[in-house]
């Protein structure tokens, strides 16, 4: 495609919002405690080498973490992917997107598929020193359960005696181990939302709101010890802020770069190029009219071009999405999906006036303001969306607020931002969207999805469950329940001496393998 000096302005325009966006004052935000990073003047070899002597590092995060950290019910992305390090459950994703045994040290299935039975790893503890006990283990499933927490669990039979546990489910889930990933935490500690206690290779020390997190090395895990002694994560949320930190020696590590940050960075970085492992979309709220009517849908998503965004934002480089599932799933991508609404923009502007919109309609998108990717796809779009019609207003603002009023409160008309898979299973990307589901905050609600959603759950036969989840996602392709867009790339920049650092195909941060050569 060629770039037109308009699309060239575009950029420039979109590098500096995605810059100001973040900005909650005209002072970069600089974390005041102990582990606070030096000035960004000072060279990056006296910052790399004091750090390098203690055996630490620090990484950069462009959000601060949920209030509360008890791992059952924390909401955002972020705080899971800084947590993984702290929790793990009776199993554990690997590398390679398997499942390895982690609290239980094997499993067995029953020729059913219906009753799983475990044997409780020996010699497992707590960061608090405590022994993991099968008491902590049936109080963490049956909590998981009974809150609703993990849905998966809903009317099993949870029973443990000695070093065996077992859970009953009510029919065979081909995907039910997955959702054993959640946390097991001590059946006697009141604060976990704000001194969590898991039992990982690394420790929860302290976390000062809006400026950082450190973890230690647990000496007593179970398993291979972390390399690194000690990780603080120093919180960004303005983006030049993270710039001057990466390029003044602040910060070791940052995970989820876009290439404009990356062009800046000099030799000192490596820089490792992976897949975020989500589904970027500009999400619609179907309770709110126009997006009510499927033609304006779908004419804003005949209304995208993709290939500009990734031109404009990722230097050509992008996974394309057509629904609600991203490339790493393998078989449960359908990339035919990808083209079913390809760039027409007369054929948008015809399903508009369609509806009844010959003029158009207003429309405000919101982004959160401390993700650039997703502000600078916000902008794009917003631009595409006004060559039909489309009177768009994109409103940036702070992650807080953007959790409080747009997923929770559903207080929106459209965002855009990117979801994940919280285990390695189809039904963690689509139940979302069944009716009346908790994290269902677009408010879409299709009978013949949900029909699809009840047979996959009822499938014995892996073949029979894949097919109903690939007709989940067809039926919200179809529906234009979402204007798709993107699996983005990755960029993790890591200082250089650093080593380690792997890419997962869910959405995690693992420091356990992070280490200086």
């Amino acid at each position: 495609m060629k770039t037109s000096r308009a699309l060239s302005l575009l950029l420039s325009v979109l590098m500096t919002v995605s810059l100001l966006a973040g900005c909650k004052s005209g002072e970069p935000q600089q974390p005041a405690d102990p582990a606070a990073p030096p000035a960004s003047g000072e060279p990056a070899q006296t910052v790399d080498t004091s750090r390098r002597a203690s055996n630490e590092i620090t990484v950069g995060i462009s959000q601060d973490l949920d209030n509360s950290l008890d791992p059952h019910t924390m909401v955002a992305a972020g705080t899971k992917e800084l947590l993984f390090n702290v929790f793990e459950g009776l199993v554990k994703p690997t590398p390679d997107g398997d499942l390895a045994p982690a609290v239980a040290e094997s499993w067995t299935l029953s020729d059913d598929l219906t009753t799983y039975t475990f044997k409780l790893r020996s010699g497992v503890k707590f960061h608090n020193g405590q022994d993991v006990t099968m008491a902590d283990a049936l109080y963490s499933l049956t909590r998981c359960r009974d809150e609703g927490y993990v849905p998966a669990l809903a009317d099993t039979v949870i029973e443990g005696e000695g070093d065996t546990l077992t859970i009953t489910l009510p029919t065979a889930n081909n995907e039910f181990l997955a959702y054993l990933t959640c946390a097991i935490i001590p059946a006697d500690y009141a604060d976990q939302a704000t001194k969590p206690v898991g039992t990982g290779p690394f420790k929860f020390v302290s976390r000062q709101t809006q400026q950082n997190v450190v973890l230690e090395r647990f000496d007593d895990y179970w398993g291979e010890k972390a390399k690194l002694d000690r990780v603080t994560y120093l919180i960004y949320e303005n983006p030049e802020a993270l710039v001057l930190a990466l390029k003044g020696g602040a910060v070791d590590l940052y995970a989820h770069l876009g290439t404009t940050t990356v062009s800046q960075l000099g030799d000192e970085f490596t820089i490792l190029e992976g897949t975020m492992n989500l589904v970027q979309a500009v999400y619609l709220n179907h309770t709110v009219k126009p997006l009510d009517d499927v033609r304006v849908r779908q004419a804003l998503c005949y209304a995208l071009d993709r290939q500009q965004i990734f031109d404009l934002t990722a230097d050509g480089k992008g996974w394309p999405v057509g629904s609600s599932m991203y490339p790493a799933f393998r078989k449960y991508f359908d990339e035919s999906l990808v083209n079913l609404y390809p760039h027409d923009v007369e054929k948008a502007k015809a399903l508009l006036a369609e509806a009844g919109y010959p003029d158009g309609f207003e429309l405000t998108i919101t982004v959160p303001s401390n993700y650039s990717p997703h502000v600078d796809a916000g902008q794009i779009a917003a631009e595409q969306f006004r060559a039909i019609g489309v009177k768009v207003t994109v409103q940036p603002v702070e992650w807080a607020t953007w959790l409080e009023d747009v997923y929770k409160g559903r207080n929106f008309e459209a965002t855009v931002c990117g979801f994940d898979a919280s285990t390695m299973t189809a039904r963690a990307m689509l139940e979302r969207f069944t009716t009346g589901n908790s994290k269902n905050f677009i408010g879409y609600s299709n009978s013949d999805y949900d029909a699809a959603f009840n047979d996959a759950l009822r499938a014995r036969n892996d073949d029979v469950q894949t097919s109903a989840y690939l007709e989940m996602e067809r039926i919200l392709a179809q529906d234009a329940a979402n204007v798709y867009i993107q699996d983005l790339v990755d960029y993790v920049a890591m200082r250089k001496g650093l080593t380690g650092y792997r890419f997962y195909p869910i959405y995690v941060m693992d420091m356990s393998t992070v280490r200086y050569e």
